[in-house]
């Protein structure tokens, strides 16, 4: 249990939610703290029981700062456990209709927990029907490993979200796609699934392990062989992508009520001394985390939020862990190599990497020079921000972070985002 939480307001895609308690209040876990009118947003709940301290700007990984509430626990608090006992193969699914389990999941605050964070209860409400289903249990990224456990640990848990989600959206056309150097997850949901009556036409599929295999419109391409149109979202071909983490988000809110207040986090990397998963309440600090992981290796140089192809670098050890961050990096010095930019020499690697076949030194030279229109006309808005193109440029030019400015720049301008 750590001293202090500081649980954003902002941790998802959609209105930022506004604080409903004060300074000084005496908050419980589970009781609501965080709430927007908007349709696109999720609420927030309190981890633990304990005292609101200050409600105050934080730092975040993406806005820069933003306002958290700041929690201080109860001593008395006992760390939460993992509900995943509580699940049972013969779950019937027919005793909850489609509003019961959208009303849950709405109220739980539940969100993408792959790094998207887009409200669930939003995703499963479609303006369009859903014939088919994936859940998406590719762990791409070096270092990663907070899914594997779940699935490994989790899986009739899982395995009872996954249903919720087929029955709310009236789809029994399911797959779950996992890696094939993950071979033991698909075995543990292949015999779980025998066991478990609802489930038992739920589809898995070990897919080739590569990068990015864990983008949705990738992992889509995979399994079905179909193709998102570039700048569209996969609901706009009748099929919706989830995380197995979401998964079991939802089996929680559903089944006992309970909302999205923890996650596991892998912390990882040779900077860092015992690597491992943790089950921690949202709002634990990086710093935290780091001292469960048993502190920094002398040789520690960068701390990256997320993985080393998409996470974000992070100066402020305060920062904290939000509902969509599964995963601290820690890298050594001999995992970095300083280079030097150079200007661009038109080798046009950057477009043969790119899983969507975009052009991105175009839209990152767009986004250089303030053509924030051009970037836009060349579709980067549709950049999944896997960062293969900073990572084959041979002139070392972040193409990947220029992109991701330009989307924070445009948002501002929208006013989608605080400025």
């Amino acid at each position: 249990m750590p001293k202090q939480l500081a649980v954003m307001l902002s941790q998802h895609i959609g209105a930022i939610c506004k604080p409903v308690v004060n300074k000084k209040d005496y908050v419980k876990a589970g009781q609501l703290i965080g709430i927007a009118d908007a349709f696109v947003s999720a609420p927030i709940h309190s981890p633990v029981n304990g005292t609101v301290k200050d409600i105050a700007l934080q730092s975040h990984p993406v806005l820069g700062r933003a306002e958290a509430i700041i929690i201080e626990p109860d001593e008395n608090n006992l760390p939460q456990q993992p509900s995943a006992t509580k699940f049972i193969s013969n779950f019937t699914p027919e005793r909850f209709s489609t509003e019961q389990i959208l009303d849950a999941v709405r109220k739980a605050g539940v969100v993408g927990m792959g790094g998207a964070g887009f409200p669930t209860s939003v995703k499963i409400t479609p303006s369009t029907p859903i014939k088919t289903i994936i859940i998406n249990g590719c762990e791409c990224e070096p270092f990663i490993a907070c899914d594997y456990r779940i699935m490994l640990e989790w899986t009739v848990q899982i395995l009872t979200g996954i249903v919720l989600v087929g029955r709310a959206l009236d789809c029994s056309d399911i797959y779950i796609g996992i890696e094939d150097n993950k071979l033991d997850v698909v075995a543990a949901f292949e015999r779980t699934i025998k066991k478990m009556p609802s489930a038992s036409g739920i589809k898995v599929v070990a897919v080739k392990t590569k990068y990015p295999q864990g983008g949705e419109k990738q992992l889509i391409k995979s399994i079905l062989n179909k193709d998102v149109p570039t700048g569209g979202i996969p609901p706009m071909i009748n099929i919706l992508v989830t995380n197995v983490a979401t998964a079991a988000a939802v089996a929680d809110a559903v089944l006992f009520g309970s909302p999205l207040t923890h996650r596991v986090v892998t912390v990882s990397g040779s900077g860092v001394k015992n690597r491992g998963n943790f089950y921690v309440p949202i709002g634990t600090s990086t710093s935290y985390l780091i001292e469960l992981a048993g502190g920094l290796n002398d040789d520690a140089v960068k701390i990256i939020l997320g993985g080393p192809m998409m996470g974000v670098a992070i100066a402020d050890l305060s920062t904290p862990i939000t509902k969509l961050r599964g995963a601290i990096t820690v890298l050594a010095e001999k995992d970095i190599v300083k280079r030097k930019e150079t200007p661009c020499i038109r080798c046009g690697r950057c477009i043969k990497v790119c899983p969507i076949n975009l052009v991105p030194t175009t839209i990152a030279h767009a986004v250089k020079h303030n053509l924030l229109e051009t970037a836009e006309q060349y579709y980067m808005s549709a950049c999944i921000e896997c960062g293969c193109c900073s990572y084959i440029c041979p002139a070392d030019i972040e193409l990947s972070g220029f992109i991701k400015t330009g989307k924070i720049l445009v948002a501002r301008q929208k006013n989608l985002m605080p400025k």
